[in-house]
C-alpha cells in the first residue's frame, strides 16, 4: 500500500472508532422501535447528514478556534483525550443512555447526531485531529476519511435492524463495550502525545 493509502485507513479508523458507531446503533435502534423500516431508513440519511455538517464544521474550525483563545494544541489535545477517556469508560461501562424525555419530535439532529453520535468528547478530538493535518495532501485525504467514516455510520444506522436480527441487543452491546476500549486507548494517545509534544517545547 502506498503511503497515502495507508494514512487514510489510520485516519479513517480512528474517526470510525471516535463515532463510537454501536453505541449510536443501539440508541438509534432503542428510539425507532415504533417506526416503520421505510422511515427508519429516512432517518439515518437524515442523521447521517447532520453528522456529516457538524464533523466537517468542527473539523475546519480547530486551528481559527484555537488562535482566537490563544490555545495551543497540545494543551487541547490533553483536555480533549481526558474527556474522551471518560466517554469511553462510561461506554464500557454501559452507564451511556439516553433520556427517555429526548425522543419527542425530530430525533435526527437532536439528539441522535448531538450529543449521541457527536458529543462533547467526539468535539474536541475532531477539533485537534483537524488542527493536526498539515499540507493540502494530508487535509484531502482527512476529509476523504472523515466523510468515509461518517457514511459507514450511516450505512449501520440504515440496516441496524438487520443487524440486530443477525446478532441481537447483546452482540451490538459486546460490540460497543469494544469501541469503547479502542476509544480509550485513542484518548490515551491524543493525551500521551499532548504531554510529549508541550514536554519537549519547554
Amino acid at each position: 500500500m502506498s503511503i497515502y493509502a495507508n494514512f487514510f485507513v489510520a485516519i479513517w479508523l480512528k474517526f470510525f472508532f471516535l463515532l463510537t458507531p454501536f453505541f449510536v446503533m443501539s440508541v438509534f435502534l432503542s428510539m425507532t422501535q415504533e417506526i416503520a423500516p421505510r422511515d427508519r431508513r429516512r432517518l439515518a440519511l437524515k442523521v447521517t447528514v447532520a453528522v456529516l455538517v457538524a464533523c466537517f464544521t468542527l473539523f475546519f474550525f480547530g486551528n481559527h478556534l484555537f488562535s482566537l483563545f490563544g490555545i495551543t494544541i497540545d494543551s487541547f489535545r490533553i483536555g480533549a483525550g481526558a474527556l474522551l477517556f471518560l466517554s469511553a469508560v462510561q461506554m464500557v461501562q454501559g452507564d451511556a443512555a439516553v433520556s427517555p424525555s429526548d425522543r419527542q419530535g425530530d430525533i435526527s439532529v437532536v439528539p441522535l447526531a448531538i450529543p449521541v453520535t457527536v458529543g462533547p468528547a467526539t468535539t474536541g478530538a475532531l477539533l485537534v485531529m483537524g488542527a493536526e493535518l498539515q499540507g493540502a495532501w494530508q487535509t484531502v485525504i482527512g476529509c476523504a476519511a472523515l466523510a468515509a467514516a461518517v457514511l459507514c455510520i450511516g450505512a449501520l444506522l440504515g440496516s441496524a435492524a438487520s443487524i440486530e436480527h443477525v446478532i441481537g441487543k447483546r452482540g451490538i452491546t459486546i460490540l460497543s463495550k469494544l469501541t469503547g476500549l479502542m476509544l480509550a486507548a485513542l484518548a490515551a494517545q491524543i493525551v500521551f502525545t499532548g504531554i510529549k509534544s508541550f514536554l519537549a517545547i519547554h
